[in-house]
């Protein structure tokens, strides 16, 4: 891997036009989802606020057809992770959004015992080399040995946006997993609260005094001993859909913290292969997916 160093980047900007007279510009802004927090740094770091090319405030009053322009702070990423050159699989890329094939075997972000290698550190060196201003804004995260879809956003702007769609619901991801055994029934909703086993720091478990944890699924095949699900989670508690079909007597195969064997694939198996959502910026369907990967694809044949 070649570590990469930082450059001199083009700042992140949006415009709109003025619809109306007599809106000041914080409310006008207000409405296009820019936070207090983002208009103080506008004004602190480094950024500006434009109305027909000249700097104004946010007291300023519109008029129809005024051109607005907001030019965001040039980001800096944290000193803790180094932009590294890695070969990423892009499923889909526009000026600010990027969603990633994650592998299995690579972090989400760096850990004490992974700190190379991370998908986050091969999205900053990416963005280097495009000359994007902007540390690695991670949307929906995967553990080490999940493959799937890694969505991302190139700015904090867009990064608040699909936060608040996430918080909101309204982001979707459906996964395919192998699950030990024969299922009674073809679909089923686990409802069960998850949090920290006391004795471990990776571990979790169903605990009354958990986080609220739902997990829907579907059998597509039952085989002889395990089944080929397709799983949606409603939440995202960490391990949500290994530990809530362990809590079934359905360990994903290959998940042996939970429960599962080994003998048929050598992680959980366990993959993000749809994920859609409303583009925050122009409002169309987006629908991004990716094939099983050869070990899951195995177990089938």
């Amino acid at each position: 891997m070649i570590r990469l160093s930082a450059t001199n980047m083009t700042p992140f900007e949006l415009s709109w036009t003025a619809d109306e007279d007599g809106m000041l510009l914080r409310t006008f802004l207000q409405k296009k989802s820019i936070s207090k927090r983002a208009l103080t740094d506008i004004k602190f770091a480094g950024g500006f606020i434009l109305v027909n090319g000249a700097e104004v405030n946010v007291r300023h009053v519109l008029k129809a057809g005024d051109a607005v322009r907001i030019i965001f702070p040039r980001e800096v990423p944290s000193n803790s992770m180094q932009a590294e050159r890695i070969a990423l699989h892009v499923l889909y890329e526009d000026e600010v959004l990027i969603a990633i094939g994650k592998p299995t075997g690579m972090n989400t972000i760096p850990s004490r015992e992974h700190p190379d290698g991370s998908l986050a550190a091969g999205l900053l060196g990416l963005y280097e080399e495009q000359g994007i201003a902007a540390t690695a804004h991670i949307i929906t995260r995967l553990d080490r040995d999940t493959s799937g879809i890694v969505l991302a956003a190139k700015n904090r702007y867009i990064h608040h946006l699909l936060s608040e769609m996430q918080k909101k619901k309204l982001v979707f991801r459906r996964y395919e997993a192998f699950a030990e055994g024969v299922f009674s029934d073809e679909t089923g909703v686990v409802d069960a609260p998850i949090g920290r086993r006391d004795d471990s720091i990776i571990e979790r478990i169903v605990r009354p005094d958990g986080q609220i944890a739902r997990t829907g699924y579907r059998v597509l095949k039952q085989y002889a001993h395990f089944a080929h699900i397709e799983v949606k989670p409603e939440t995202g508690r960490t391990h949500q859909i290994r530990v809530h079909m362990a809590h079934i007597g359905h360990p994903l195969a290959g998940d042996n913290l939970y429960g599962g064997h080994l003998q048929r694939i050598k992680r959980q198996a366990l993959h993000c292969g749809h994920l859609s959502f409303m583009h925050p910026l122009t409002g169309e369907e987006m629908n991004i997916v990716m094939s099983m990967p050869d070990d899951m694809k195995e177990m089938l044949n």
